[in-house]
């Protein structure tokens, strides 16, 4: 058997690695459209805050250590068009076409940075000092500018995760950053009770945070880049030596969609939870298709731990094999200077919207003993269904010394097994006063939910 997986990144490598670790007989091969297989584009802004170097060490594994596995590697090369019919890729390399035969296919094309209607994004780019960041390719050509212009402002469009890691990078890299956030609060998919601690965490550090502006053409002028906005109805202008766009991405799905695989919420690639596509021998993962949510069904949010996921069970059943994707609960996690914000599940108007009865209690609880010194407060707001106390999702803020994303995933972990608010109070969490309290803070939070309706 040859499987072929479509991309270098978490799904297309998941997949391979899968196929190999199940069955060593099956021939991999990998085509990648750039020569960066498996790298971490989660860990960029640490590359660009100099806590990560050099930019090698983001390889999850090299080039050598996936071919050490038995996968083949074609890098540098894209996949142009599928036949289906023929089970066979047209690839083209170096200017040159051919053709490549599978037996069966993953695609793991992932998405790309969106636009979101900006004007001007489509003739300004890294030589103007307009930069996305999706690749290693957009990491060097950022690198490039700041090394080469030694710029000394930044405009960030987006106050998303990556937006926000990227305003530490580059405040620590030495540079004046002005953040743009379209909504009201920074964070978007927070509440903005918990928006705002973040908020108070950038300016603190001296990012300047404008939200509720609405970005509409980027112009290049004497002075810099001129970021034209609208807020409240009103034309607002910043300048900068850079501008960098994170407002999130968009799914490539033009490979399938030409062999007739339909799509669904978000542009995404329609796949079952085996990671199927209806086409034979066509399976599909990652950022480019749809998320199968435990509480949602199917929706769109494309998240690396998915990819992974989603990845492995495509290379499992592309050589015969039974697995299904479990589903996500949309588990995030975030660093901000020294505070952490992460989420799991639903928000009140995500969960009001998909039929349940949320209500969402705000609480605080110590990290740990306050005796013990250096104790810290962790701000929650954990949502459940007032009808049966089904635990729907939690929120939560603190310091980086807090283990906020491992106490997120506790309430992760209760959410992927449908647990109620009230069942929190039963685990048998760890107890040392350095390090936690009799109840946990997750389990205070949990109580304080539970106060609030009855």
């Amino acid at each position: 058997m040859h499987l072929v997986a479509i991309g270098g990144s978490d799904a297309g490598i998941s997949a391979a690695l899968r196929a190999r670790e199940l069955d060593p007989s099956v021939d991999v091969t990998v085509i990648a459209a750039d020569a960066f297989p498996n790298f971490s584009i989660c860990g960029i802004p640490y590359y660009f805050s100099r806590e990560v170097q050099p930019w090698q060490t983001l390889a999850h594994r090299t080039a050598a250590e996936l071919e050490a596995t038995g996968m083949a590697l074609r890098l540098e090369t894209f996949v142009t068009a599928i036949d289906p019919e023929r089970r066979t890729l047209t690839v083209e390399a170096g200017g040159v076409s051919d053709d490549v035969s599978y037996d069966e296919l993953v695609v793991g094309v992932g998405a790309s940075p969106a636009r979101a209607g900006i004007s001007g994004l489509d003739t300004l780019g890294p030589a103007d000092g307009v930069h996305v960041l999706h690749s290693m390719g957009d990491t060097f050509a950022l690198e490039r500018d700041l090394d080469e212009r030694r710029p000394r402002t930044a405009i960030i469009i987006g106050a998303g995760y990556v937006g926000l890691e990227m305003a530490e990078a580059l405040t620590v890299r030495g540079l004046a950053v002005t953040q743009l956030q379209r909504g009201p609060e920074v964070l978007s998919t927070f509440d903005p009770q918990l928006g705002a601690i973040v908020h108070e965490e950038l300016v603190d550090h001296g990012v300047r945070v404008e939200t509720g502006v609405r970005v509409a053409s980027l112009v290049r002028e004497s002075a810099g880049i001129v970021v034209i906005a609208n807020r409240e109805g009103n034309e607002v202008r910043f300048t900068a030596d850079i501008v960098l766009v994170v407002v999130g991405v968009a799914p490539n799905t033009a490979l399938l969609s030409a062999i007739g695989v339909p799509v669904g919420p978000g542009g995404a690639t329609v796949v079952d939870p085996t990671m199927r596509t209806g086409i034979p021998h066509v399976w599909a993962a990652g950022d480019g298709v749809v998320t199968h949510h435990r509480l949602l069904g199917e929706t769109y949010l494309p998240l690396g731990t998915t990819a992974h996921k989603q990845g492995r069970v495509a290379g499992e059943n592309a050589i015969g094999g039974t697995a299904t994707f479990a589903g996500s609960v949309g588990t995030q996690v975030v660093k901000v200077f020294d505070v952490v914000a992460a989420r799991t599940g639903l928000r009140d108007q995500d969960a009001a919207t998909a039929g349940f009865s949320p209500r969402t209690a705000a609480s605080s609880a110590d990290d740990h003993k306050r005796y013990y010194p250096g104790a810290t407060t962790i701000d929650f707001r954990v949502t459940g269904d007032e009808r049966d106390g089904r635990l729907l999702g939690a929120q939560l803020v603190g310091r980086r010394s807090a283990e906020v994303s491992k106490r997120v995933d506790t309430f992760a972990t209760a959410i992927h097994h449908r647990m109620t608010v009230a069942e929190m109070s039963a685990l048998d969490l760890s107890y040392t006063p350095p390090l936690g309290s009799p109840w946990d803070a997750v389990q205070m939070a949990s109580q304080a939910w539970e106060r609030g309706v009855r």
